[in-house]
Parts: structure tokens; sequence; C-alpha cells
């Protein structure tokens, strides 16, 4: 960039650049054809020095001209055919996004969206098929504590307690010594989530979970804790909070489609009932 056009940046950057979109004089500062870029149309850039503003506009004014050059190229080169194809390309892009907007538009004015519990246990009793688990699911306490921790007896027990005030013993000493504590929010996980954070794989899920409701490993340096309060087995019917959030988005998304299918074909019947739409 030439040394007048660094020069009158620096100058107009420093009468500041949150009032160039005031003025009513839009100032020109570069031009690629016939296609002319201006001093308001330039993002607003906020250094700490004006040398790096002057800076970031010219780097911006580049990218600008070096878009519009290759733009000209491709205008002048490009076969004809592969202009209409763009054309083509962006008028079925426009009516997809006006069609998109237009949807959203209904379904906010239009669509129930609440979900009562109710429905959503009735959709899953209609479609257990549907909820069969493919990994084993168990609900678990996991605790990791360096090796020589003291109190390891009271640890166990208070891990194998299903008692609130026992759990919130457990959960201060844990934030006292323990490496890792995790219940998951005391919700359903697969076996799998909670294999990772022990030191070795377990060769046979079903065996480890029906053999063990507490099951305790070591490494050298730490010892790994494992209360598991319930769990299921693959192949077997998901328990209904496991899916209940799945249920929720089926029953949403299938009334989203019925909400567009019933616009289409009104809107379809009304242009066929006026005369708007006809087969020829």
């Amino acid at each position: 960039m030439n040394r007048i056009l660094i020069s009158f940046l620096a100058i107009v950057l420093s009468a500041g650049c949150s009032h160039k979109k005031d003025t009513k004089v839009r100032i020109p500062v570069a031009e690629v054809g016939k296609t002319v870029l201006y001093y308001d149309e330039i993002p607003d850039f906020h250094f700490s020095t004006k040398e790096d503003s002057v800076t970031g506009v010219q780097h911006y004014i580049n990218g600008w001209a070096k878009r519009k050059l290759l733009l000209m190229k491709a205008e002048e080169n490009l076969p004809q055919s592969a202009k209409d194809e763009v054309d083509n390309q962006l008028l079925e892009t426009r009516a997809d996004l006006l069609i998109h907007q237009y949807q959203q538009q209904m379904m906010l004015e239009k669509m129930d969206t609440v979900i009562t519990d109710p429905e959503l246990e009735s959709y899953y009793s209609t479609n257990e098929k549907a909820f069969i688990l493919n990994s084993d699911i168990v609900k678990a306490i996991f605790i990791k504590v360096p090796v020589g921790t003291p109190q390891m007896d009271r640890v166990r027990t208070l891990a194998r307690s299903e008692s609130q005030p026992d759990m919130q013993q457990l959960e201060t000493f844990c934030f006292q010594f323990a490496e890792k504590f995790d219940d998951f929010n005391e919700e359903w996980v697969t076996l799998d989530r909670l294999a990772v954070e022990l030191p070795r794989e377990i060769d046979d899920k079903t065996d480890f979970l029906k053999r063990n409701s507490f099951f305790e490993t070591s490494d050298s340096a730490s010892v790994y804790l494992v209360s598991i309060r319930d769990y299921r087995l693959r192949s077997s019917l998901a328990p209904f909070e496991y899916v209940k959030d799945d249920i929720r988005r089926i029953i949403w998304n299938t009334r989203r489609i019925q909400l567009i299918e019933s616009l289409e074909n009104g809107i379809y019947n009304d242009a066929v009932k006026d005369n708007r739409f006809k087969i020829y």
C-alpha cells in the first residue's frame, strides 16, 4: 500500500474509528474494477496503538482486494453454464432458507411444545421394543483414593450404604482425601464409562455385574472402589429414566414433522382451491 494511503488511514484513524459510520460523506479507500470499498465498510479494529490499527486496516483492504480480483477473474474465465449453475444454486439456497424460516415461525406460533410425563410414559410402554439396551448400564459410585488413605474401612462401609447421612459423610471424606469421586448425578451410565476409570479391563461385564455390588481393586498408587446400586444388562429393556430425554426428543420431532406436513398440505390444498396451482 502506498505512503499516501497509509498517511490517509493514519489521519482518519486518529480521528477515532467509533465515529466513522456517523459521517454523511462516504470516504473511498480502495477500488477494484467498478467496485469501491468505503471506509465505513471496514470493521472497527480495537488495537492498543494507532500503528496497529493502520496495519489492521491495511490487512483488511488487501484481503478485500484479493477477493474482488479473484471474483473478477472467475467472472471473466468461467463458462456461462458454470455461472448459470451458481445462480441456480443461489436461488435454491435462498428458497431453502426462506422456507426454513417460515417453518420455524409456524412452529413457534402453532406447535404444542409441552410434553407431560404421562405422555412420555405412554410412549415408553407402547414402544418398549424400541428401547432395548445395546450396552450394560449401571447406577454406581466411583471412588479413587491414594494408597495409604486413612479410615478405609469406614469408607468402604459408607460406600455400601444408601442412607443420605452416610452419603454426605462419604462426600465430605472424598472432598478431603479422594483423587476422584463420582456418583454420576445418581443417573444411569454405561458400564463402559465406569470401566475406563479402573486400572484394568473388565473381561466379562455380565458376570462382573452379577457377582459384584461392591468392587475394590488397586495399583501401586491408588485404591479404586465401585459401589453398584443397580444395573441392567444389554438386550434388556432400558429403564424409563434412561430413555426419558430420548422419548421427549422423539415426540417433539414427531410433532414438528406433523406440523410441517400439515402446513405444506394446507398451503397446497388452498392453492388448488383458489386456482393458484394447476397441472396441465
